[in-house]
């Protein structure tokens, strides 16, 4: 299975002055966790980690760091998440028949869901590892008035991984640059086509990290995992 992990985001909601995914937690940067999450799953057979030109001499470095046992390639990043992925799909290898999408930023996966959202992509299927909403969800206008209460049985938190076969996610992009979509993460794509995906149940703990609270609850998990 080839592994896309997006890291071309920036520090902005958690007030950084440099990509969130090189600040540390535990010790570590967070990337290097999410890496080693990758590592750590016998069914990924080659990486790729989609970036900033700005943060490529540590983001290699940090790889290095890794002592990899199977091929982690650089590959630059677009100006959006949606544009980074494009040029991550460019990259794979000519072999790669099916692919998952992993947010740098979801430091704390478990390297278990990495493997069942790619035993279902390598069967051909679509799917996003997601968890049940807990909280009361409110639909709420410009004016900030409340609009509508949606079933909660029903809402799911999307998450990453998200597994795809290789051509059809190209052709979902490919129309998407073609009508102007833009959307936030890969199945929505699949979704506007009308073609479906499977939601792979993960923990709560597979968080992205965004906020400096987000680092105090990684840093919690981590060592909560010794």
């Amino acid at each position: 299975m080839h592994l896309l992990i997006a890291a071309a985001g920036s520090g902005r909601r958690m007030g950084a002055e440099r990509n969130k995914l090189l600040l540390e937690v535990a010790g570590r940067p967070v990337l290097a966790w999410t890496l080693e999450a990758a590592l750590a799953c016998p069914l990924i057979h080659w990486i790729g980690i989609v970036g900033q030109p700005v943060d490529a001499a540590e983001i290699q470095a940090l790889v290095v760091a890794a002592r990899p046992d199977r091929p982690v390639v650089w590959i630059e990043g677009g100006d959006t998440r949606q544009a980074s992925v494009s040029n991550g799909l460019a990259a794979l290898p000519d072999a790669a028949a099916a692919v998952l999408i992993h947010d740098g930023a979801r430091c704390l996966v478990d390297p278990a869901l990495i493997a069942r959202c790619a035993e279902a992509a390598a069967a051909g299927e679509a799917v996003i590892a997601a968890a049940p909403v807990t909280d009361t969800i409110k639909r709420v206008d410009g004016a900030g008035l409340i609009q509508e209460t949606p079933d909660r049985s029903l809402l799911w938190g999307a998450q990453t991984p998200q597994g795809f076969p290789v051509e059809q996610l190209r052709a979902a992009h490919a129309r998407a640059a073609a009508e102007g979509w833009s959307v936030t993460d890969d199945a929505s794509l699949f979704e506007r086509l009308g073609w479906p995906v499977r939601v792979i149940e993960a923990a709560p703990s597979n968080i992205k990290i965004t906020t400096p609270f987000d680092l105090t609850v990684a840093e919690a998990v981590l060592a909560a995992r010794g």
